[in-house]
């Protein structure tokens, strides 16, 4: 693959020999350390070879004495590429500025690649950073990373840590978002844990406190479970936090009407119109207007152009895809109304849910006022325990 490399960009013939003594010209090749390469014989008189241009040069001088005739049956690689356009003045200008434009572009940053960023959007960062003067065709090595790291953490509260590193046209920002601490619990303030929700207490862990009900007892929503007001003959009352975990096994009984007449798109009519983005400034192709109406769903692809290598130019192709449709009424059949009001109560089961699994659940159906009424009845196994602190008496 090198060798292919090398000879394209010296650029090479193949020559084609026909004389009544063809070994001569071998020996002359032989005598003189002319290369070639890819011998082949078409008869006994005549073959061809391949050589670089230079070897061509020396040995049609060198021939000249021989009784041989040489042609060359094609020219092929860089330098014989290049000369085609030697008296296209106009084409060669053209070429030669693409060059000077692109090393020149190279010191602009041209596109960001964002890392590092979960809860924070690459457009809020984008905003930032070009709020501190980083943007599309910014000089990548003017930028100050101390300064520019201490204004964009200021812009956005969320971030701990940012850092610009500009790779020719491209700016890799990598940013660390703030973990905030938890909620510090101070174990000053009293509480109890009451329950959730109505259940058959299964199992009971008090972290402090004194426990009011044993395994095996029924309680109702807002009961006392662990108090944190513990009377004690020689300590007297003391007043702890009384928090724990209660596990208890509860029922849910949900209901979910869903109709049967539904309005949806029906997509009529699709536009596509074009765009193109310089840096931060924007041409349109088209000559309608681009506010989106009502009654149209707008998809935008956004294709950036590269140069052979990854090499990032600033010029981005906007597809925007506008979708017309209308509202119209149709009807779901009952099968499809009870698969989604399913979904529904379970997602609503598990939500409710702070710490259990679902032990059984059933489904009914009846129709109901033009829709479908679903019904779930479920039994789980959960935490009901819940935190409330004792209110503070003043003065």
């Amino acid at each position: 693959m090198l060798q292919r490399t090398v000879n394209f960009v010296q650029g090479h013939v193949t020559v084609s020999v026909e004389s009544a003594f063809p070994e001569r010209v071998l020996n002359l090749c032989a005598a003189h350390q002319i290369p070639f390469w890819d011998l082949r014989w078409e008869n006994p008189l005549r073959f061809t070879f391949t050589m670089t241009g230079a070897a061509w040069r020396r040995l049609r001088r060198e021939a000249q004495r021989l009784d041989a005739r040489l042609e060359v049956e094609r020219r092929e690689g860089l330098p014989y590429f290049l000369r085609r356009f030697r008296r296209r003045y106009a084409l060669v200008a053209g070429m030669a500025l693409v060059v000077l434009l692109s090393i020149a572009g190279s010191f602009f940053i041209w596109d960001f690649e964002i890392e590092g960023n979960a809860a924070v959007s690459d457009e809020e960062i984008l905003r930032a950073l070009n709020k501190c003067g980083v943007g599309l065709g910014t000089f990548g090595y003017g930028i100050r990373s101390d300064e520019l790291r201490n204004h964009v953490l200021l812009e956005i509260p969320e971030l701990s840590y940012i850092a610009v590193n500009v790779s020719g046209c491209r700016a890799h920002v990598q940013v660390r978002e703030r973990v905030e601490a938890p909620e510090r619990v101070d174990k000053r303030s009293p509480g109890n844990t009451l329950a959730a929700r109505d259940g058959l207490v299964t199992a009971i862990q008090p972290y402090d406190g004194q426990k009011m009900v044993l395994p095996g007892a029924t309680v109702r929503e807002g009961q006392l479970l662990i108090s944190g007001v513990v009377d004690d003959v020689q300590a007297g009352t003391r007043f702890l936090r009384g928090m724990g975990k209660v596990y208890a096994r509860t029922w849910y009984d949900l209901r979910c009407p869903v109709p049967l007449t539904i309005r949806e798109k029906v997509y009529t009519r699709e536009e596509t119109k074009i765009s193109i983005c310089w840096g931060s400034r924007r041409i349109n192709l088209y000559n309608s207007s681009s506010i989106v109406p009502d009654n149209c769903d707008k998809i935008t692809t956004r294709t950036k152009l590269t140069l052979p290598g990854g090499i990032a130019l600033p010029v981005t192709i906007v597809k925007e895809t506008w979708r017309y449709y209308e509202i119209q009424e149709t009807e779901r059949s009952q099968a499809q109304a009870q698969e989604l009001a399913e979904t529904v109560l379970e997602q609503y089961l598990l939500d409710g849910m702070d710490e259990g699994t679902v032990e059984s659940q059933s489904f009914t159906a009846i129709p109901w006022e033009g829709g479908l009424l679903t019904a779930l009845t479920a039994e789980c196994h959960e935490q009901i325990g819940v935190f409330v602190e004792i209110p503070k008496e003043e003065g």
